[in-house]
C-alpha cells in the first residue's frame, strides 16, 4: 500500500483506529475522521506519526453532505488522490437508550430512531457519495461497518441500530454492483461481539453483559478490535480483488449456528 492514501471515518477508537494504524504499517498514508471526539482522533494520527507514518485529522460529522464533502477534499487537497476508505462512524443509541427492552420497537424514541440512522446509514452512503468520485481516477476499496446484527436480529432490541445495519448491507451491495466494472470494489465487515470503546460503557452497566455475549458464538470469546481490522486491511488489498458486495462476519462462527 505504499504511497495509497486511506480515509478512515471513525478513525478515534476502536475498529477505526485500529485499521488507521495497520493502514500507517503497510505504508498507506492516513486521513482520519471523527466528530464527538476530536481529540481521539487526534490521537490515531499521533500514534500513526510517532511509529513514522503520515496523517492528517478532519473533524467531519458524517451525517452533514457538507462535512463529508469537505472531509474528502482535504483529503485529495493534502495527499492527492484517495486509494481506500473504511467507513466505520457509527452509533448505538441517542446515549438515552442502549441494550435492552428500553430500544425496542415500540419504546425506541423518532429523536434516537433519526440519529441512528443519519449517522449508521445516512452517513455511510455519503462517505461513498464523495469517495467514489475520486476513486474513479485510479481504481480503489471501500470497507464498510456492518454488524452481525445487520445479519439476524437478536433479543438485545436495539430496533433502530439493527435496521440501519441491515441498510448498511444493502447499500453496500448495490454500490458494489454499480461501479464493480469500474475498477473500485465495495464490501462490508459484520462484527460480532467484539470488545470496543463503545461497548465499554454497556458492560459497566451491566457486569454480566459480557460473558452473555461471548456465549454468543462457539469460539466463546469476544474478539479483538485488530482481529476486525485485519479483515478491512485484507479487503482493500490486492489479496482480495476478486471480492466485492460481500458482507463478511467477524464474530467467531456466531451467525454460523
Amino acid at each position: 500500500m505504499t504511497g495509497k492514501v486511506a480515509l478512515v471515518a471513525g478513525g478515534s477508537s476502536g475498529f477505526g483506529r485500529a485499521s488507521a494504524l495497520l493502514f500507517a504499517k503497510e505504508a498507506a498514508k492516513v486521513v482520519v475522521a471523527a466528530d464527538k471526539n476530536v481529540d481521539g482522533g487526534r490521537e490515531t494520527v499521533r500514534l500513526i506519526k510517532e511509529a513514522g507514518g503520515e496523517a492528517i485529522f478532519v473533524k467531519a460529522d458524517v451525517s452533514k453532505e457538507a462535512d463529508v464533502e469537505n472531509l474528502v477534499k482535504q483529503a485529495i487537497n493534502t495527499f492527492g488522490r484517495l486509494d481506500y476508505a473504511h467507513n466505520s462512524a457509527g452509533i448505538i443509541g441517542s446515549g438515552k437508550a442502549g441494550f435492552g427492552d428500553q430500544a425496542g420497537t415500540l419504546t425506541t424514541s423518532e429523536e434516537t430512531w433519526e440519529m441512528v440512522m443519519n449517522v449508521n446509514l445516512k452517513g455511510t452512503w455519503l462517505l461513498m457519495k464523495y469517495e467514489i468520485p475520486q476513486m474513479l481516477k485510479n481504481g480503489g476499496a471501500i470497507v464498510n461497518t456492518s454488524s452481525v446484527a445487520g445479519l439476524v436480529a437478536s433479543n438485545l432490541g436495539l430496533v433502530a441500530y439493527t435496521g440501519s445495519k441491515h441498510g448498511v448491507i444493502g447499500l453496500t451491495k448495490a454500490a458494489a454492483v454499480e461501479f464493480a466494472a469500474k475498477k473500485i470494489r465495495v464490501n462490508v465487515i459484520c462484527p460480532g461481539a467484539v470488545r470496543t470503546v463503545m461497548n465499554e460503557h454497556y458492560f459497566l452497566a451491566d457486569p454480566q453483559l459480557e460473558s452473555r455475549l461471548a456465549l454468543l458464538n462457539p469460539m466463546n470469546r469476544l474478539g479483538t478490535i485488530s482481529e476486525v481490522a485485519e479483515v478491512v486491511l485484507w479487503l482493500c488489498s490486492d489479496a482480495a480483488s476478486f471480492v466485492t458486495g460481500a458482507a463478511i462476519p467477524v464474530d467467531g462462527g456466531a451467525v454460523a449456528r
